[in-house]
């Protein structure tokens, strides 16, 4: 199996959403993504869509996971940390989700304890309550 490892590939992160429109909403206005599939499975009350950057046999995408039933917000729990998304201008981009009243917990700027020339990077939340680090990648 270990010679195998090479052939290994990070497919998709899914995650469950409370209102699979507006989580698909916010992945493709503001960040860009582009919904790739979809699926409704009848029998276990409950959509699967993939949205990312482009074909999923070159990228890595996010599942976006809608049961049907579920009527209450999820409890994210503590272990999952946050999705990252590379940005050409963090400053930028928090400024315009601002305006779009999403909700940036840690705005834009240097990573902290790394000095001035440090990485710029900022945490927003998706209609969920997801965190995603953006990081700042001007050469993009």
């Amino acid at each position: 199996m270990a010679s195998d490892k090479g052939k290994y590939k990070f497919l998709h992160t899914m995650i469950r959403v409370l209102d699979l429109d507006k989580s698909l909403e916010f992945y493709t206005k503001h960040f860009g993504m582009t919904e790739l599939r979809r699926r409704d499975v009848e029998g276990g009350r409950y959509t699967v869509c993939f949205v990312g950057y482009g074909d999923e046999k070159e990228n890595t995408v996010i599942e976006l996971t809608h049961n049907w039933d579920q009527t209450e917000p999820y409890e994210l729990g503590s272990a999952f940390g946050h999705l990252a998304i590379a940005v050409p201008d963090a400053y930028k981009v928090c400024e315009e989700l601002e305006k779009d009243g999403v909700d940036i917990p840690r705005p834009a700027g240097p990573l902290k304890h790394s000095g001035p020339d440090g990485p710029v990077i900022a945490f927003v939340k998706d209609p969920d309550g997801y965190m995603i680090e953006l990081i700042q990648r001007p050469n993009m």
